[in-house]
């Protein structure tokens, strides 16, 4: 019974047709659920599943005003069964000091969207124009809030740009960390904040309802869908701003796996459906070839220095508290414990301790083993095999019985696969044999 178990398990990798794709996709997004780069990323991904034949999964991997997506991203395996939605703060947050991780660590599919950003406020807002929204800035600085994304993000930059050539601070308005549109328009409504900077597709369907109002869209013409919402530049203000979305894997994939994860990307941007979508939901379609995205990347990467390392925008790029900061507070009150410990006399072995036997020292060394053989050898070898060994060597230095140690081995480990790798497709080490 046993060995049918483990027969029926290993079968699904075993009898894996080696061609690629063979396995589900992830598309890391690295914004929340509900707002404009998922909502690209999930029609993506739906038309992606029908090019390649596999399912196209959507990871909302969000924190860190975009680092943690954008990182896990480009360290992702470069097998060709993981790509990124990137968006333009990949360009923003190595100048910021918050990753060193940036567009040299991908390789560009294709830019497929871009939108220009607009100011919103709420239906029952005091404010008709960005005039008297400047006034009331000006008049009790600091006191109004407003976000659109996280700090130093795209949308916080464009705020600050506008609040900069109208005359005043980058941060005479204060602004609230959130990460994406979507719950930003939430807290909008909920009165949380007075204003949302974004683009205006995210905020499309609120103000669509009445429930919102735009006070300006800072791009170089007005909305051809929208041509009652006036730019910024017609209110006085020479600022405009924008964000864009492109797709793109890890920069180590072979070529015959990239370029065919690019005829399938291209076969769906280009398509009628795609544009469709586009269009109804008020996006801008800007697709560009991996060569025209790669030199827009690079430029707008120097752009980006030289604004982030300029004295107007040091307000936006600087925070009272930076990501290390309790790290660095509980490194602080570990070191006193430990500096009270040792002065009181109180750090020593009790007396009635025991000592440290060696077969204690054994089974320390074997969990550090166990860790190390399954980092160098798991991408080779594949979970399955990496697993089993690890557990024989636990089970051997246990004195588990032979029969029983070898039945568990042949049970557990394809059995965690299955759950894990085919029921809830868990990235796991797929190795030379598929599993």
């Amino acid at each position: 019974m046993a060995l049918f178990l483990v027969a029926v398990l290993l079968l699904p990798g075993c009898a894996r047709d080696t061609s690629y794709p063979n396995r589900p996709i992830s598309l890391i997004c690295p914004w929340s659920a509900g707002g404009g780069t998922d909502r690209v990323a999930r029609q993506i991904a739906s038309q992606l599943e029908r090019e390649m034949g596999v399912p196209v999964n959507v990871i909302n991997a969000t924190g860190g005003g975009g680092v943690t997506g954008h990182t896990r991203g480009a360290l992702a395996r470069p097998d060709g069964y993981s790509m990124t939605m990137i968006t333009a703060e990949l360009n923003m947050l190595h100048w910021r000091g918050l990753t060193n991780i940036t567009y040299r660590d991908y390789r560009p599919l294709m830019k497929v969207n871009q939108d220009n950003a607009a100011l919103f406020v709420r239906k029952d807002a005091p404010w008709q124009n960005l005039e008297e929204l400047a006034e009331a800035i000006r008049e009790n600085p600091g006191n109004l809030q407003a976000s659109g994304t996280a700090f130093g993000g795209v949308w916080h930059v464009s705020l600050a740009g506008w609040l900069l050539e109208a005359g005043l601070s980058a941060d005479d308005v204060t602004w609230i960390s959130i990460n994406g549109s979507a719950p930003s328009l939430q807290e909008l409504m909920a009165g949380g904040v007075d204003m949302v900077a974004c683009s205006f597709p995210e905020a499309k369907s609120l103000y669509d309802a009445g429930e919102i109002r735009s006070l300006g869209v800072m791009a170089e013409d007005r909305l051809a869908d929208y041509p009652e919402i006036p730019t910024f530049g017609e209110q006085g203000y020479d600022w405009s701003s924008q964000t864009w979305r492109g797709l793109a894997v890890p920069d180590q994939i072979s070529d015959a796996r990239y370029d065919q994860l690019l005829q399938a990307v291209k076969e769906v941007v280009e398509s009628e459906e795609y544009h469709r979508f586009l269009e109804n939901s008020g996006f801008g379609s800007s697709a560009e070839s991996p060569e025209a995205f790669l030199q827009f990347l690079s430029e707008e990467n120097q752009t980006y220095g030289k604004i982030f390392n300029s004295q107007a925008f040091e307000d936006v790029v600087s925070q009272r508290y930076g990501p290390m900061f309790f790290p660095y507070i509980i490194l602080a009150l570990m070191g006193l414990i430990l500096l009270k410990l040792i002065v009181s006399a109180d750090l020593k072995l009790a007396e009635e301790a025991n000592a440290m036997q060696q077969a204690d020292y054994g089974y320390m060394a074997l969990m550090i083993g166990a860790v190390i053989i399954y980092l160098l050898f798991a991408e080779q070898l594949g979970f399955v095999i990496s697993a089993m060994l690890i557990l024989a060597l636990l089970l051997w230095q246990l004195n588990v019985n032979w029969s029983t140690a070898v039945l568990v081995i042949l049970v557990v480990v394809p059995l965690s696969y299955q759950l894990f790798a085919v029921y809830l497709r868990v990235p796991l080490p797929w190795g030379l044999f598929g599993w």
